[in-house]
């Protein structure tokens, strides 16, 4: 089996997951990476067992790396796209997979040019759960699906809160891709927001959406940084799927580490399981076998819509329709 050679463009909390997971993988070698400022790079290198490029070109020209993690900033994931398939070298790019539907196209564009896969981080939908599910909807066992939820309530410390877009851009791209992969396209769109204290970020920390979708499903999508839920059988992160004739759930509460050295008040696993499983499936089934991504750079066009969309609809006040 040929070891599939992997490096990653930055060096943030998301890629000790990647790591974790490439390292662990049979077949697959984290080569190196580059990071922004290289004393951070270096360190993570380090801890990884992997080389430190001094540039991203350097990165590119290396024969080693068969694929690259464009694991950077939003509004860069566009430029190293680039970059990396005018290099022939396949690519996994964090979400959002870019700033506007301009730049995904000329990504979308770059990438089918060069005849590289392109697999944005999707990474819910490669939760066992959620393809569980989509594998019951498409054999018909839940019937018609009349209703689909998702709803993330999780505080974030301000410190956290105040790096983050709102919650629109930085959940509700989660939220719209996972609606997209097991309710269908979206049709009519309306969205609220909230900002409970405009003084330490001007961002939204609360919004809810309502989305119609062409077949006729109704959706439901709520984001919170402002809280917790406590109550019994909380909406940590919850998504539900309702037919007529079964349902399923999947939620975050189902795997906890109490663990306070992280982002958040505990550890939810199945976050940093969906990130390895991405990972996973992005070497051992795109890059290896040239399958495509259960989530594409189309979808993650769609999904940018949708943001702009609910971003309208506040905006306005108004039900946006939508045509995708």
């Amino acid at each position: 089996m040929k070891t599939i050679g992997i490096a990653f463009i930055g060096a943030g909390d998301i890629a000790d997951l990647h790591a974790e997971a490439i390292n662990a993988l049979p077949g697959a070698e984290l080569v190196g990476l580059w990071n922004r400022t290289h004393g951070k790079g270096a360190s993570k290198a380090l801890r990884y067992g992997c080389h430190v490029y001094s540039s991203v070109d350097e990165m590119l020209k290396d024969p080693k790396v068969d694929a690259v993690f464009v694991l950077t900033n939003m509004q860069t994931h566009c430029e190293y796209t680039l970059k990396a398939a005018a290099a022939g070298k396949h690519i996994l790019v964090e979400k959002p997979a870019a700033a506007s539907i301009a730049e995904l196209e000329k990504m979308k564009a770059a990438v089918e040019k060069a005849g590289v896969k392109c697999m944005p981080v999707h990474n819910y939908i490669y939760e066992p759960a959620i393809e569980r599910t989509k594998e019951m909807i498409l054999a018909g066992k839940l019937g018609k699906i009349v209703q689909f939820y998702m709803l993330y309530n999780i505080h974030h410390a301000n410190e956290i809160r105040v790096r983050y877009p709102g919650v629109i851009r930085q959940i509700l791209t989660h939220h719209s891709y996972t609606m997209l992969y097991l309710a269908g396209d979206p049709k009519t769109v309306s969205c609220m927001m909230h900002t409970t204290d405009s003084t330490i970020a001007p961002q939204e920390n609360i919004t809810m959406a309502n989305v119609k979708m062409t077949n006729g499903t109704l959706s439901h999508l709520c984001a919170s940084f402002a809280n917790d839920d406590h109550a019994g059988d909380p909406w940590s992160c919850m998504i539900k799927v309702i037919g007529t004739k079964g349902s399923t759930r999947y939620s975050y509460r189902d795997f906890v580490i109490n663990d306070s050295n992280g982002a958040h008040s505990q550890t939810y696993q199945n976050y940093h399981e969906s990130i390895k499983n991405t990972a996973r499936y992005f070497i051992n089934r795109v890059v290896r076998l040239g399958d495509a991504p259960l989530s594409s750079l189309k979808d993650a066009i769609t999904c940018q819509k949708l943001i702009e969309a609910y971003e309208t609809s506040v905006k306005h006040g108004i039900h946006v329709q939508l045509h995708v």
